[in-house]
């Protein structure tokens, strides 16, 4: 490491990578942006120049090959995570891969494979940000009472044919893009592994993509998650905790703006039509750049990995019974 920072390199000029995430690196304490890789130079180039990084290259492979690198971001299309993450640890580099980790979850199993001297983790940032954090502490307390119910719905729209989101064969679709932070959403608040899920998904008769994807999620002891998930719907999310006492409200749950205030809502129900309702504001930060510190010190040793390749595997899991319940029109346990 440079400086006392860890070194990164990024793996395409992918847009959540150029407008997030390097943008992330560039805020946190651990890390600096160091190099960015395309499958064309001058692409790589331009992006270099944009953002003040240091080098840049033409291939995947140069990048993986730079030995002063020492973390690699991927945010390549779905099929090449699992790939492309496994290159980059075998040239010793620890590796934060975008959502969802894999195809299946037989896939991302070939990372527990990996030398487990170097770390992979997936970037679900959300779990970084001080909201959701905030949250779990909320839910710890027994403020909500007993949380027996979470409701989660994601939305946007996107019908362009040629945006990667709409092909199925490299791992399109609602679930895959944003259902995983639904999914998460239960086993974040709940602490626990869902036992079983039920689930209907509505499929673009052009894409083959799930436009439409809502699941039932039995994480057991009467505690439910059900959400829906939309690629052709309009843009909104809102994740609802629902507990005996209160309920939680969380108003931006995964898109929140980085470097803006948000807010988490709490209300006891005494007054209908949220009259009851009180606001706590959550302080300005970049979950990107907290995603980012919290994978660096775990390189570093300074804290452990709080959510590695086994984590990611186990999302994948989750993820493949909800479509394999589709396809079967029942209940799917899950693995």
């Amino acid at each position: 490491m440079g400086d006392n920072k860890i070194r990164w390199g990024i793996v395409s000029t992918a847009r959540i990578g150029v407008e997030k995430v390097i943008p992330g690196i560039q805020r946190s304490k651990t890390g600096v942006a160091h190099a960015i890789a395309s499958r064309g130079k001058e692409r790589a180039e331009q992006a270099a120049r944009d953002l003040g990084i240091e080098k840049a290259y033409g291939s995947y492979e140069e990048l993986l090959a730079d030995p002063d690198i020492d973390a690699i971001y991927n945010p390549l299309p779905n099929h090449l995570h699992v790939p492309v993450t496994k290159q980059a640890v075998e040239a010793g580099k620890h590796v934060l891969c975008e959502k969802p980790i894999a195809l299946n979850a037989g896939e991302a199993a070939q990372l527990l494979d990996l030398p487990k001297d170097r770390l992979v983790a997936e970037n679900f940032m959300v779990r970084a940000h001080p909201q959701w954090i905030k949250a779990r502490e909320i839910v710890r307390s027994g403020a909500l009472g007993e949380l027996k119910a979470i409701q989660a719905f994601f939305s946007y729209f996107n019908d362009d044919p040629a945006n990667i989101r709409n092909k199925p064969d490299i791992g399109g679709g609602a679930l895959m893009d944003i259902g995983c932070y639904t999914m998460l959403a239960g086993r974040y608040f709940f602490e626990a592994e869902p036992e079983r899920v039920v689930s209907l998904i509505d499929r673009d008769p052009a894409f083959g993509v799930d436009r439409i994807t809502s699941a039932l999620l039995d994480f057991g002891q009467g505690r439910q998650l059900n959400f829906t998930v939309s690629t052709q719907l309009t843009p909104y999310q809102r994740f609802n905790l629902v507990g005996t006492k209160k309920r939680l409200e969380i108003v931006i749950p995964v898109n929140a703006p980085q470097g803006e205030a948000v807010q988490i809502r709490l209300d006891d129900g005494s007054i209908l039509g949220d009259g009851s309702m009180q606001s706590q504001i959550i302080a300005p930060c970049d979950q990107y750049a907290e995603m980012v510190d919290v994978f660096g010190r775990a390189i570093t040793g300074e804290a452990p990995l709080p959510y590695g390749a086994m984590d990611a595997v186990q999302n994948m899991k989750i993820l493949d019974a909800i479509f394999a319940s589709a396809d079967t029109g029942g209940w799917v346990s899950v693995g």
